[in-house]
């Protein structure tokens, strides 16, 4: 007689021999046959291989006639009753069911059999596409059952990429080898949401143009779209339309820019990064134009702003490069504009409103140096109270939040300065990391302060809050900026040859 052990499980079961030798099998396998010397074990698999190990001459059977659909039925039941099922065999149980012919088996129908949501079980029988590396990692318990879920609903090239943020790497010391650990779910689904899921309603190009990328076709119907599968993303809330392949996404916007400027050759094209035109590029720098605002200035001096005006060269255009892609917009690009590049101008409005401006830059320079000069003062007066690991984590996460301006400035606080081509932020992380107890408890005051400046409609409420706290004189590091500032201007003057104007009139004198 052949036996045949079914595929449903794999994993042996060597702990259960002992009491095999001792008591014997005390329940029955499930078996079917399949000839007349020939049968199937259903369910049973692991009892029969630690039966093997024990020994035992013979095992208790009970032989019923199953078809593949039943027997397959009894195999995920059995599965759901162990505590130790791992979700992969349990996915591998509905992905098998759905494979059959007859019957046919929905998402729906499984979910009433073993009593899940039909969301529980979308989810877990899209485990069953995960990559080699994510399966493995996932059966080491490396990954979380969470982590396997959120990157089982990526497209294949986003499921390669995805992992590495599910860690972080922590040194202990200088030469010490990285120890990765293990982030939160939460840190994954907000990586995910940011970087993965683009949100249709957001897109200039046409969602129901099926000629835009013929081989993408309309993105109504895509099933990469998480509104053709709510329940698969039922979970991310907020993101109940999005494109979950940015490849995609990216091919529709080129296309989308395309056909623009072939139906209308004259359209500007304008990019939304400062960077060097180089030569024969038709995509206008950011310094290069001036976008005109829809919006009505709300104060008598943002209406004197050139940003809030039109002129004779005010034209359409369409960002082809960088942020907003596709998107159209109303610009100057003539740069001998008098309304929108006054620089050219001599004229006295255009020398006054040049002071004016001038004038506003030196008060914001002026308050930006104070406040620097007051959060610096702060930090240095915060003492160590948390764990090391706890204070990384909060630091990183805090830096992590600020954008890449006050990034810049965190570093430069700290004389990291980044060469060309070098990313603040990477070389930031890297400080941290090394970084002692005291240092990482400034770096915390430091970042919730400006996340509160950026975030408050008073930006200066959390450093004067802060200033009261660790007792810091706002008002002597104000007058001494002003002494500053004053000394520098007036060392300027002092340099700068006099004009023709004043000469003759000191000779007349």
């Amino acid at each position: 007689m052949r036996v045949l052990i079914a595929s449903a499980t794999k994993r042996s079961a060597p702990q259960n021999a002992e009491s095999i030798r001792s008591q014997g099998v005390l329940s029955p396998l499930l078996v079917r046959p399949l000839t007349d010397q020939s049968f199937e074990i259903v369910a049973g698999a692991r009892r029969y291989r630690a039966a093997q190990i024990a020994e035992a001459l013979t095992v208790p059977v009970r032989i019923v006639n199953l078809t593949d659909a039943e027997a397959i039925e009894a195999q995920l039941i059995e599965n759901l009753q162990r505590r130790d099922v791992h979700p992969l065999e349990e996915a591998q149980g509905f992905k098998a069911l759905l494979n059959l012919e007859d019957p046919r088996y929905s998402i729906e129908k499984i979910a009433a059999k073993v009593g899940k949501s039909p969301a529980y079980c979308a989810a877990r029988v899209r485990l069953t596409e995960l990559p080699a590396p994510v399966v493995a990692a996932f059966y080491a318990d490396e990954i979380g059952v969470g982590h396997a879920l959120l990157l089982a609903k990526l497209q294949p090239a986003q499921q390669e990429q995805a992992p590495s943020n599910c860690f972080r790497e922590e040194w202990n010391g200088a030469g010490s080898k990285a120890k990765r650990i293990l982030l939160p779910v939460r840190h994954l689904q907000q990586w995910i949401e940011q970087h993965i899921l683009l949100l249709l309603k957001d897109a200039p190009f046409n969602k129901r143009d099926v000629q835009l990328v013929p081989a993408a076709g309309s993105c109504l119907d895509c099933p990469k779209r998480t509104g053709q599968n709510k329940l698969l993303f039922a979970d991310l809330s907020g993101n109940s339309d999005a494109c979950t392949d940015p490849n995609c996404y990216a091919a529709k916007l080129e296309a989308h820019v395309r056909a623009k400027v072939a139906a209308k050759p004259e359209l500007v094209q304008i990019s939304t990064a400062y960077k060097q035109q180089p030569e024969g590029e038709k995509t206008i720098p950011r310094n290069k134009y001036v976008e005109i605002r829809e919006e009505k200035p709300d104060t008598p001096e943002k209406a004197k702003w050139p940003e809030f005006k039109t002129c004779k060269y005010t034209t359409e255009a369409i960002v082809a490069d960088g942020m907003d892609k596709g998107e159209m917009r109303k610009v100057c690009s003539e740069l001998t504009c008098p309304v929108h590049h006054p620089k050219k101008q001599a004229s006295k409005a255009d020398i006054n409103f040049k002071a004016e401006q001038d004038k506003r830059r030196r008060e914001e320079a002026l308050a930006n140096a104070t406040g620097i000069r007051v959060l610096q003062t702060i930090v240095a007066a915060v003492p160590i109270r948390l764990l090391k690991r706890d204070l990384l984590f909060i630091a990183e996460q805090l830096l992590a939040s600020l954008d890449e301006k006050r990034q810049e400035m965190v570093a430069r606080n700290r004389s990291i300065k980044a060469k060309e081509g070098e990313s603040a932020s990477k070389l930031l992380t890297a400080f941290v990391r090394k970084a002692d107890e005291g240092t990482l408890g400034r770096l915390i005051v430091e970042a919730i302060i400006l996340l509160s400046v950026r975030t408050q409609a008073d930006g200066g409420k959390a450093l004067r809050a802060a200033a009261q706290v660790y007792g810091v004189d706002t008002e002597a590091i104000t007058l001494k900026v002003k002494q500053e500032f004053a000394a520098k201007d007036k060392a300027r003057k002092a340099s700068k040859p006099e004009s023709k104007a004043t000469v003759k009139a000191k000779r007349l004198a």
